[in-house]
């Protein structure tokens, strides 16, 4: 619906005069000439003020409502623009509330949107990696159930090849898990003192055996040192676990991971470098998405759940801060992140162990 303030000023500006007419008729000293003229002055006067009342100060404004209430019921909220009233405007504030409620709505509209879409496609990720070791570990059983079982040589290879791809649907699980429990804040971080230079150690023995086969050299620069960090042992030594882990899979056979440390005033930087086939600028911004893959068929060719670096992400936000990215194709890359150090090591001053970057 949309009021014509023209049409409304009219009839009232009429019933207006003529109600001054028919009372200056009751008074014997007006004649018919003198009530003409107060007719057509009452009738010109009287429109002239209630059209500016009506269109500039309530009927404008009631129009822009009732377009807004249309485009609210349509769910057209794209179209929507903020109106500017004027100050002396009756209806100025309930016209700003319902854009305020309009433009609340469009913003939630638009996140839905996104977290459908963020839905969507997380479910098609999510079935298509445990798809594969599922299908493969299929494969392995019903080869050996259709008679290969009977063969020694080829049933301890199948059964190997199936408990590879089942260890690697756990992996994929165990890392869904973990990444669901810190996004729901099921995982509390335990913060305390804790040596980045130890904790690099213990994680560089987890790698021993991948680190030989692929003739991939182990190392912290500089020597051996306390490096005292404030965080969570654990999560950060998940971060390493999947940084160094992810450095060894992408370095050149003959190649080193080189972990290094830069100590501030206030904080402490971990450097992992690695020397491998790099990742191409365009990518660089999307690494820490879930599954998303540089080159989708050789990562998988090397395995990984595709989470590593998402958990990663996660895990520093929850320690306020990042992961920083510096990377050339053919020459490998350098993952960092910065912690705060260890209040009672502070007070030692600012020491420098060179950097790998450097």
């Amino acid at each position: 619906m949309v009021y014509n303030s023209r049409v409304m000023a009219l009839l009232l500006a009429l019933c207006i005069s003529i109600i001054t007419t028919l009372f200056l008729s009751l008074f014997k000293s007006v004649d018919a000439s003198a009530l003409i003229v107060a007719f057509v002055i009452g009738f010109s006067v009287a429109y002239l003020l209630i059209f500016v009342v009506l269109e500039f100060l309530i009927f404008r404004e009631i129009n822009k409502i009732y377009k807004l209430m249309s485009k609210l019921k349509k769910k057209e909220l794209h179209g929507i623009g903020k109106q500017k009233s004027g100050v002396l405007n009756p209806l100025k504030t309930i016209n700003e509330e319902i854009y305020s409620f309009a433009d609340l709505k469009q913003k939630e509209i638009d996140e839905l949107k996104k977290l459908e879409a963020f839905r969507k496609e997380f479910i098609a990720d999510v079935s298509h990696e445990l798809k594969t070791p599922i299908f493969a570990a299929q494969g392995f059983v019903h080869t050996l159930l259709d008679g290969a079982v009977n063969d020694k040589t080829v049933r301890t290879k199948f059964l190997k090849k199936a408990a590879k791809s089942l260890d690697g649907l756990d992996a994929l699980v165990q890392d869904l898990l973990t990444l669901s429990h810190i996004e729901t804040g099921q995982i509390k971080m335990h913060f305390e003192s804790i040596n980045m230079y130890a904790l690099t150690e213990e994680v560089f023995e987890q790698f021993e055996n991948k680190s030989e086969k692929k003739n991939v050299v182990l190392r912290i620069d500089g020597p051996p040192a306390k490096v005292m960090v404030y965080a969570d042992w654990q999560r950060i030594t998940q971060v390493m676990t999947n940084l160094i882990s992810n450095a060894i899979k992408h370095s050149f056979e003959g190649g080193e991971v080189v972990v290094s440390f830069e100590i501030h005033k206030k904080s402490v930087v971990t450097y992992v470098k690695d020397s491998g086939e790099g990742i191409p600028q365009e990518h660089i911004n999307r690494i820490f998405e879930r599954f998303y893959r540089v080159d989708k068929s050789r990562s998988r060719e090397k395995g990984g759940t595709g989470l590593g670096l998402a958990i990663v992400k996660h895990i520093l936000d929850g320690h306020n801060t990042r992961a920083e990215v510096e990377s050339t194709p053919g020459k490998g890359s350098i993952f960092s992140f910065k912690l705060p150090r260890a209040k009672h090591e502070k007070h030692e001053g600012t020491e420098h162990i060179e950097s790998a970057k450097h």
